[in-house]
């Protein structure tokens, strides 16, 4: 079996595509360490270095976490690590049974770049080429039965099969538009898959915000002497010294908050979560159907976040507000979305809201005129809000809190929801915005409903005043200033508009002669 640096290096192997083994070093480092390789005093201290002061591990570790700067050749030491999982390890098969090398990438994008990588490696290398039975979209097929395959990451893809190894490229910045976590469901699935291979897990990524499964390893295994999981971290000049220093100077000038995390390899302290989970769970209502049908007597508020019909979709929330004070409680109606024609969205939310007794549409700045005048002729009344979608999150913040707004278990906006960031620039001022490569659709349509609901006052009813009778003011059960007999009398007469014949609670208590009665007159009393 042909160890990992001595296929790097070899020109008869990787070593014809990946070139000098000078520039790579801390990769190499990293390698022999995971795969329980003897290093020299050198590279014991640029172990050490990266790998924040632990031991060496005492076998080959089961997982692999590279956390390294952008730039740092990541991509392509994926795929020369697919390669040599694949080709150069004895793997435990059965007879028939067919396993893969996979190799899981954020977007199609970035999975092509990689498998263009793996294939530009076995193309450099007269040797590996004779080992390419096939070359496919995806995936390629080796002689000794092993596929590499590099695709999007996605759980569902990983299930069934039987994988010698794995590997994740960027993980941080996964993204899934049916869960918040792909990261974390992606890894659940892909351990069993490798269980009965013992196969290898390795993942590869600049980091992001101190959330997810990269933070999690990260947190739990840097620096710690465990033979099975090792972690590793460094900025992109360690990971890449060809990178030029005055390039990355001036970046980090154009941006200091991020340079941190894109060069340095620090996951960011400015970027946290909006909405920890426990108030999003506390929020939905299991109990209750996707979307509540309208009723009589209730005041309903509507907000619309508008796409533009490509990838982000139009959304529309309606929410009314029940209860006073401490005791009010919002309640989300109806979160609807739909993709396409931005048009048909509008003449379908305008039936919607018309539905719940609503002629009036609020949304945000975007768009401008076109889609007020879109509203205005399909009926309705649009108007813009006077809060950016940032303030609108933050406004809506305490009451999620709280725990007094109820929404349906509908996972397209829970997804949005787990995944809002808060971020604090230098001024010390928030901001609320989805993630890299996310959307807020669902989540910004119902912030602002949010927000329109509890704008508005609670209604409660005027008390009772004391009735003017013949001139007289006369006091009655109900009214704040009753006693009883001997109820005082003021001097001062009604003015001259006041009508004595308006249906008003207090006359049940008055008599036709003026009297005070202390019970509700009945329909046969005087």
């Amino acid at each position: 079996m042909i160890e990992i640096n001595r296929a790097l290096a070899d020109v008869r192997m990787l070593g014809a595509g990946l070139g000098s083994l000078e520039t790579w070093q801390t990769w190499l480092v990293a390698l022999k360490a995971a795969f329980a390789l003897p290093l020299t005093d050198e590279e014991r201290e640029l172990f050490r270095a990266i790998a924040g002061e632990r031991g060496l591990p005492k076998h080959r570790v089961r997982e692999l976490w590279c956390v390294a700067g952008r730039r740092s050749g990541k991509s392509r030491m994926a795929a020369a690590v697919a390669i040599f999982l694949a080709l150069f390890q004895k793997h435990r098969l059965s007879p028939g049974e067919k396993g893969m090398c996979l190799v899981l990438a954020g977007t199609v994008d970035q999975a092509r770049v990689v498998f263009n990588y793996v294939h530009g490696f076995l193309e450099a290398s007269p040797a590996l080429q004779r080992e390419v039975v096939a070359v496919k979209r995806h995936e390629i097929e080796l002689r000794n039965g092993i596929t590499i395959g590099v695709h999007p990451n996605s759980f569902r893809s990983v299930r069934g099969r039987t994988l010698v190894a794995c590997i994740f490229d960027e993980t941080a910045f996964w993204r899934d538009e049916t869960m918040a976590t792909p990261d974390t469901e992606t890894y659940t699935a892909v351990l069993p898959s490798l269980a009965t291979t013992n196969g290898m897990l390795i993942g590869i990524s600049t980091p992001y915000r101190k959330a997810g499964l990269l933070y999690a390893k990260f947190r739990d295994c840097y620096g710690d002497d465990n033979d099975d999981v090792l972690v590793v971290q460094g900025t992109s000049k360690m990971f890449n010294p060809t990178l030029s220093d005055t390039t990355i100077a001036a970046l980090r000038a154009a941006d200091p908050t991020a340079a941190g995390a894109e060069w340095d390899a620090l996951f960011r302290d400015d970027i946290g979560a909006f909405l920890d989970d426990q108030s999003i769970d506390a929020a939905i209502d299991h109990g209750r159907p996707l979307e509540l049908p309208p009723r009589e007597g209730m005041l309903y508020h509507v907000f619309v976040d508008m796409g533009g019909g490509r990838h982000d979709a139009s959304t529309i929330a309606i929410m009314h507000s029940i209860g006073e004070g401490d005791a009010r409680r919002y309640v989300a109606d109806v979160v609807r979305g739909r993709k396409g024609d931005p048009h048909a969205a509008v003449r379908e939310f305008v039936d919607l809201a018309k539905q719940y007794h609503c002629s009036t549409i609020w949304g945000d700045n975007y768009g401008a005129e076109w889609v007020a005048g879109s509203y205005r002729e399909a009926g309705a009344e649009y108007l813009q809000s006077k809060l950016v979608r940032s303030e609108l999150y933050l406004s809506g913040l305490p009451l999620f809190t709280r725990g007094v707004v109820s929404i349906a278990n509908q996972p397209p906006l829970l997804r949005e929801l787990r995944l809002l960031e808060r971020r604090t620039a230098r001024s010390g001022k928030d901001t609320v915005d989805h993630g890299v490569g996310g959307s807020d659709d669902y989540a910004n349509s119902l912030f602002g409903a949010l927000h329109l609901a509890a704008s508005v006052p609670f209604y409660q009813e005027p008390p009772i005043v004391m009735p003017f009778v013949g001139g007289t003011p006369r006091y009655f059960p109900g009214s704040s200033e009753f006693t009883g007999a001997g109820a005082p009398t003021s001097s001062s007469a009604p003015a001259a508009s006041y009508d004595y014949n308006r249906n008003q609670d207090w006359k049940a208590y008055v008599n036709s002669d003026g009297s005070i009665r202390s019970t509700p007159r009945g329909p046969w009393d005087i």
